[in-house]
């Protein structure tokens, strides 16, 4: 397959990027801008690649992505480029509103523009697969998960541009009969997370010895997915999805913001400890003031995934979050 993946640099994408190279029998080009949060860096081991190739570009560029796709091609078109922090949309609402709603439109235009001209053949085996989030859903109480039937009810202006952009992917399917297909993912973690996350501001703020801060009380819920174990749901649902389906990407892992501070400070103490070094680490959790509308808590309902293409996760969170300190401590030039 010929892959076309906008945000091919960012933590989702490249590790998208990383694992599809691995068969030999795909071709990829990263359609990436280069924002904050992006690097290249993410790719680094496989960019010499033949089957790789990276084109910086913007997807509010209708003029550009046109040409790219009719020069490179693309079979499947992976649309994983959007603004993604919730406290930069609580303080500047419009990249948030340009990127995820505007270069959503522009791109999902531009690809249908190109499928019309595709042989039928083509058209049947084309995919335009959007990758979203579960805060489109809004907040869940301490009971019940959301799936695929839940109306939408976003928070922060990051969720709604989130969802303006999956109503307009299915838009393209309901009208055009564009060949779409739209996944909501939980929390993601892992490798090569930007420090704005959670996950990677928890471990480098501990292993730095710097507070680490955590919103209210602690006590809001969300349910993490290793990013691993959702690449390979991305990848099977290019594969195996319906077009015109959402399927929704849970890690069935909840945990309390403050049962995940604690967890990490308690295992980066035992890596420590090993290395002669002892500090207690749950020292630098502080409490801050809450953050604008903060949904209490996500949980993801992912059986419409399992029992119709056969997806589960295969890390648990402890698992996950033990590889995820193991590379930040094994990489702290990265980051530097």
């Amino acid at each position: 397959m010929r892959y076309f993946i906008t945000g091919g640099a960012g933590f989702i994408g490249s590790a998208l990027i990383r694992k599809l190279i691995k068969n030999e029998k795909n071709i990829i080009l990263n359609y990436d801008n280069l924002t904050y949060s992006s690097n290249l860096n993410n790719l680094k081991n496989i960019s010499k690649c033949k089957r790789y190739c990276f084109e910086k570009g913007d997807i509010n560029d209708e003029g550009k992505l046109y040409s790219s796709l009719n020069d490179y091609k693309p079979d499947i078109i992976m649309n994983l480029a959007a603004e993604t922090h919730v406290d930069r949309s609580i303080t500047n609402a419009d990249k948030f509103i340009q990127t995820n709603i505007c270069g959503t439109y522009r791109l999902i235009n531009v690809a249908y523009k190109y499928w019309l001209n595709l042989s039928v053949k083509k058209q049947r085996e084309f995919r335009f697969h959007h990758i979203s989030t579960d805060e489109v859903y809004g907040s869940l109480s301490q009971n019940g998960k959301f799936s695929e039937i839940n109306r939408y009810d976003p928070s922060s202006p990051y969720s709604a541009s989130k969802a303006s952009s999956d109503h307009l992917v299915n838009a393209w399917f309901k009208t055009y009969n564009l060949p779409v297909l739209i996944t909501n993912c939980s929390n993601n973690y892992g490798p090569y997370q930007y420090p704005e996350k959670l996950i990677p501001k928890i471990i480098l703020n501990a292993i730095n010895k710097k507070k680490i801060p955590i919103y209210g009380n602690g006590e809001n819920i969300r349910d993490w997915l290793f990013v691993d174990d959702h690449v390979d749901a991305l990848i099977l649902v290019i594969k195996k999805g319906i077009p015109g389906e959402t399927y929704n990407i849970g890690g069935n892992c909840e945990k309390k913001n403050i049962e995940v501070a604690n967890l990490i400070c308690d295992l980066i103490s035992e890596y420590m400890e090993s290395r002669g070094e002892f500090f207690d680490y749950k020292c630098l959790i502080e409490y801050v003031n809450d953050r604008p509308g903060h949904d209490f808590r996500y949980a993801i309902d992912s059986s419409k995934i399992f029992n119709n293409l056969g997806w589960k996760p295969t890390e648990s969170f402890h698992s996950g979050i033990k590889k995820t300190i193991s590379w930040y401590l094994n990489n702290i030039e990265f980051f530097k």
